[in-house]
């Protein structure tokens, strides 16, 4: 089935990723951070949806089920309780401009050099062979992640691993106006050393008519 000369699949694909690269140039021209995890949320669906095009059902569905179901909804709603001041957010930003416009530029044709005809044409990316009914994407994925992909994801595995170990590391190490409670000495703890009785004699304080009373006497 074709219309205007292309088949259903390119114009879906184009519709894709018109929608994609929409969103994802108004996540980071938008002045508004609620309105930019709400692109970004868009973006992620659309991509999930040329990973359809792809056959790669399995990424599709943990990319909308992990980035758009729990990490954008808990970025989102970080974002709507911490009131964020957007003018002190956007402070130095001429100061940073210099540095910020080579690096980002030298990025932009990395990007093009590396996405382009040359390694990502048509003639260069093979169409997906045909598979039969009972042919699984997430068993073909496992299979080629644990053996031919094995050694990079270990890497990354370790790689995520000792970043988990130095955030906690980071948070609970010991600071000065950190309080910490050791729960072996909070066991051993008894009545008389939370708990103790003074006897002091009462203090009671002059008003100013008691002592113009004393005085007058």
């Amino acid at each position: 089935m074709t219309f205007f000369g292309l088949h259903f699949q390119d114009i879906v694909f184009y519709t894709l990723a018109a929608v994609l690269l929409y969103a994802a140039i108004s996540v980071i021209t938008t002045r508004n951070p609620v309105y930019a995890a709400l692109y970004l949320v868009l973006a992620f669906f659309t991509a999930a949806g040329i990973w359809l095009l792809l056959e790669a059902e399995f990424l599709a569905i943990a990319l909308v089920l992990v980035y758009v179901g729990a990490v954008m909804v808990l970025f989102l709603f970080v974002v709507m309780m911490l009131d964020i001041n957007l003018d002190k957010l956007r402070e130095g930003f001429w100061n940073a401009l210099p540095v910020a416009l080579p690096v980002g530029g030298l990025m932009a044709v990395e990007m093009v050099m590396i996405v382009g005809v040359r390694n990502f044409g048509v003639d260069k990316v093979i169409a997906p062979a045909a598979h039969p009914a009972d042919y699984s994407n997430t068993a073909e994925l496992g299979r080629v992640l644990y053996t031919d992909y094995l050694l990079p994801f270990e890497l990354a595995s370790v790689v995520l691993l000792v970043a988990i170990v130095a955030a906690i590391a980071l948070t609970l190490r010991d600071r000065k106006e950190s309080k910490s409670v050791d729960p072996s000495k909070q066991v051993l703890v008894k009545k008389a050393d939370r708990l103790r009785i003074l006897k002091m004699d009462a203090v009671v304080e002059k008003t100013e008519d008691a002592t113009n009373t004393q005085e007058t006497k």
